[in-house]
């Protein structure tokens, strides 16, 4: 292995909510058991070298003024998404800065829906979109994903476009790769649902921060690449603080193909007159897009491996806990309804019996997804097997 992705990072008291809080209220680990964080979406690997060097050469200059957005951070996006996902043609006027994926769909949302109008969502959803539309007065019409026969998530056609036809939707939050369930749509299934968006008049902001996070043997379709009018009514949002762990230093963009609607994000984007890039992220982002994709590929093979042992684990110690392997992102969701019910287990104590055993995990029930936790695999292999064992003898019992 070329990277260190053994290396734990204990990260308490080292400016790391996911260290240093835990998200289940009241309850924390015994007295003297290390809490191992799985929950929210951050790795405890060392960053990537290439962004580490990239900042570094800029600190070097002693000066942190104002500044223009280089062409070698556009330039850097463009030949990323045509390397990582054949994007081509994309040119720098259809790029736009965003402090955060969030903060660029809750611009989308306020430029292109009213207060109480309804969101056309999948669920479960990602946590994230509900606070947005919460704080927005926008009102979240929930799409449920069915598991096939396989164990696979899927798209229910009839029922999102009974969605919109019935509340006259015409916004949708489309997240691909799916968060949380790590679902990696294929072609056909993005094609059939903006084939239903389109027929609605329904526009569609793609949150695709997942998008360079893909295990072996699948692949990203990015949304707008489905069709012309995908291309035309898509507003899409990518990031690279999921795949190098960049959260904190704040930097994601949007691409938007379609002048009218790029005209309108970019305007209420701007009002807060805040949404500016930070330098040292632009600096991130051009070291991880140039020099940076061995160090992702081989990160997603490790945690490829992760999955595989987490999931073998569940399925094996846990019958009755339902799972797909994700075929994207590092975060496991967990159907945990069975195991409780055969189990005679309330689900609340089977997560504070996770955390008192010191696994800081997600309650997946904020993800509008009954008994259900959400976990992150983003961790060296040993403190995940640490974390299975507490699990085995401390929490599914």
């Amino acid at each position: 292995m070329r990277y260190d992705f053994t290396t734990y990072l204990d990260r308490r008291g080292r400016d790391s909510i996911a260290a240093d809080f835990i998200p289940l209220p009241g309850v924390k680990p015994r007295e003297g058991v290390e809490p191992i964080p799985m929950w929210v979406a951050d790795m405890s690997f060392p960053i990537a070298p290439a962004v580490l060097e990239a900042i570094q050469k800029r600190l070097n200059f002693p000066s942190m003024g104002y500044f223009p957005t280089s062409e070698a951070y556009f330039q850097a996006i463009i030949d990323w998404q045509r390397r990582r996902h054949g994007v081509e043609a994309l040119e720098r006027e259809a790029i736009g800065y965003e402090n955060g994926v969030l903060g660029g769909v809750s611009a989308a949302i306020q430029a292109f829906s009213a207060p109480g109008e309804k969101i056309l969502l999948h669920a479960p959803t990602y946590v994230g979109f509900t606070h947005v539309l919460d704080g927005l007065g926008r009102k979240a019409e929930h799409s449920l994903l069915q598991m096939d026969e396989n164990g696979i998530w899927r798209m229910d056609f009839e029922d999102m476009d009974r969605r919109l036809r019935e509340n006259g939707i015409r916004l949708a939050i489309f997240c691909s790769p799916h968060n949380p369930t790590g679902r990696v749509w294929e072609r056909w299934e993005i094609e059939r649902a903006m084939e239903i968006f389109a027929a609605n008049d329904c526009l569609v902001i793609s949150d695709e921060i997942w998008s360079d996070l893909i295990m072996p043997g699948y692949r990203h379709i990015p949304t707008q690449s489905v069709s012309e009018d995908a291309r035309q009514r898509t507003l899409a949002f990518y990031a690279p603080s999921k795949t190098f762990s960049l959260a904190g230093l704040i930097g994601s963009y949007h691409i938007v193909y379609n002048a009218r609607l790029r005209d309108r994000l970019r305007r209420q984007s701007a009002l807060s007159h805040y949404n500016n890039p930070n330098i040292l992220s632009t600096y991130a982002l051009i070291g991880a897009y140039n020099e940076g994709e061995a160090w992702a590929d081989e990160l997603c093979a490790v945690v490829d491996g992760n999955h595989a042992r987490a999931c073998a684990f569940f399925l094996d110690e846990c019958p009755g806990v339902k799972l797909m392997r994700p075929q994207g992102s590092y975060m496991l969701f967990l159907d945990c309804g069975d195991w409780c019910d055969a189990h005679g287990v309330d689900f609340a104590a089977l997560l504070r019996r996770g955390v008192e055993a010191g696994v800081i995990w997600q309650n997946g029930e904020d993800f509008f997804w009954p008994r259900s936790i959400r976990l992150n695999l983003a961790l060296p292999r040993h403190k995940l097997d640490e974390a299975l064992e507490r699990l085995k003898n401390e929490a599914f019992i």
